[in-house]
């Protein structure tokens, strides 16, 4: 189900669509959460997660360049590698994390404009606001990928530009004091990696974004070629932002103070304890509307294209399966996405939710690596393979199951509780269908 070559995005709006993902409310939301659980080493959190995240955008490009037709990222390279149980799991509980996404960053847009017009996040406005988003870009989204991409991108580029303004303003300030740059404080002890590794749990949610790229492989201008450079442009892009942001934030105020910060806007808080004029104070603002305005563009469509790819599997109802081929959008997972996400406005644990797909996240993230294995093993030849394989694939499979200490005993224990449940959905429905059980020798 190619899109009409019309109907096909440049490199540019595709890289777009993964920064729209990534820089999202992570960005203006979560940066102060990470410096506060790690202090100063937040940035090892984030060059750690950046190394985790160019190898998964390795492996998706590997995997994306093999089977570009796909178009539902993750869960599709994992359901042709390992079969429809593992597919069917993992493609549930990526499609989880996605959903509460679009969730939590139109609550963040709606708590933000809500403050931008009235002052105060109290009331009912974030949520009305939240859902007149998810409404309006969901509709966006209807029109079909080119015309989500080409808005994600004009929306990228202010946000990118309000960042790069807060950055030199960062600067500025620690040029002008006395004593220069301030000396960071680094604590990279024993201890201290329990910190740095719930901090990137955080972290690696902020970049799930990279994964929206690889539902629109068939739809980039240049095939796999055209797919690669948008989805590596696209990391590389969001790990120095992300880096220097916090390393600003750093600048403008000690880490220790960021431990009392308990909620949002940490980029406001940080131009406020640094006396910073009112204008920069709003532009912030303003970009913080557009970076999760944007960051909802992205997460729609991917969670849309992977109902729709689970349906095409014969792994969801038909009901999913609706899809437009002259706009090339997946019309009724846009509407199922966006009703889970209002029904979930409403949740009081929205937060708790969020955590919880973080193990979702992980668990694709995990069988990733072995499903590039998988196929080169098999003889599979892509158009664009991974360096240094098999190193890279290991690696990263080693530091995401480290990565699983740094959520709370409650977390994993919903999380393993969500899986099993779906493996018992999952077993019930194929006794229903009377499918053969396969058997295979693991030894000889």
């Amino acid at each position: 189900m190619a899109a009409n070559d019309k109907n096909k995005v440049g490199v540019a709006a595709a890289t777009a669509v993964g920064l729209g993902a990534i820089i999202g409310a992570g960005i203006f939301v979560l940066s102060g959460t990470v410096i506060a659980l790690s202090g100063a080493d937040a940035l090892f959190a984030f060059v750690l997660i950046g190394i985790v995240v160019i190898i998964l955008a390795l492996e998706l490009g590997e995997l994306g360049s093999l089977m570009p037709n796909v178009k539902g990222a993750a869960y599709s390279y994992i359901y042709k590698a390992f079969g429809s149980e593992l597919g069917f799991i993992s493609g549930l509980l990526r499609y989880m994390a996605l959903a509460v996404a679009i969730s939590v960053i139109a609550l963040g847009f709606g708590s933000y404009l809500s403050n931008f017009i009235f002052g105060s996040t109290l009331g009912s406005y974030p949520i009305l606001f939240a859902i007149l988003l998810i409404a309006v870009l969901s509709a966006v989204n209807m029109l079909g990928v080119k015309k989500a991409a080409q808005a994600d991108l004009g929306l990228v580029i202010i946000k990118i530009s309000v960042l790069a303004v807060f950055i030199a303003f960062a600067v500025f300030v620690a040029l002008s004091r006395p004593g220069g740059f301030p000396a960071l404080s680094f604590n990279v002890s024993r201890g201290a990696f329990g910190g740095i590794f719930a901090a990137s749990v955080g972290v690696l949610f902020a970049y799930s974004g990279a994964q929206a790229i690889s539902s629109i492989t068939n739809d980039i201008k240049g095939g796999s070629r055209g797919y690669i450079k948008a989805i590596m442009s696209a990391v590389f892009i969001s790990i120095i932002i992300y880096v220097l942001v916090v390393f600003s934030m750093l600048l403008l105020v000690p880490s220790s103070s960021y431990t009392a910060l308990l909620k949002a806007d940490p980029l406001s808080y940080a131009l406020g304890h640094s006396n910073a004029p009112s204008w920069l104070l709003l532009l912030t603002d303003f970009g913080a509307l557009v970076a999760t305005a944007s960051a909802t563009v992205a997460m729609i469509l991917g969670a849309s294209r992977s109902l729709y790819q689970m349906s095409d599997d014969k792994l969801l109802p038909k009901f999913f399966r609706k899809y437009s081929k002259k706009r090339d959008a997946a019309s009724n997972g846009i509407l199922i996405s966006a009703v889970i996400a209002i029904v979930m406005l409403f949740s009081g644990n929205i937060y708790f939710i969020a955590s919880i797909s973080n193990f979702g996240l992980m668990f694709s993230y995990l069988l990733l690596g072995f499903a590039v294995i998988h196929f080169r093993r098999l003889g599979f030849k892509s158009p664009f393979r991974m360096p240094l394989y098999p190193y890279l694939p290991i690696i990263g499979t080693i530091i995401v199951l480290a990565l699983f200490t740094g959520l709370s005993q409650q977390v994993l224990a919903i999380g393993v509780i969500v899986t099993l449940v779906l493996l018992i959905v999952y077993y019930s429905m194929r006794e229903i269908r009377e499918k053969k059980i396969i058997r295979i020798r693991l030894f000889d």
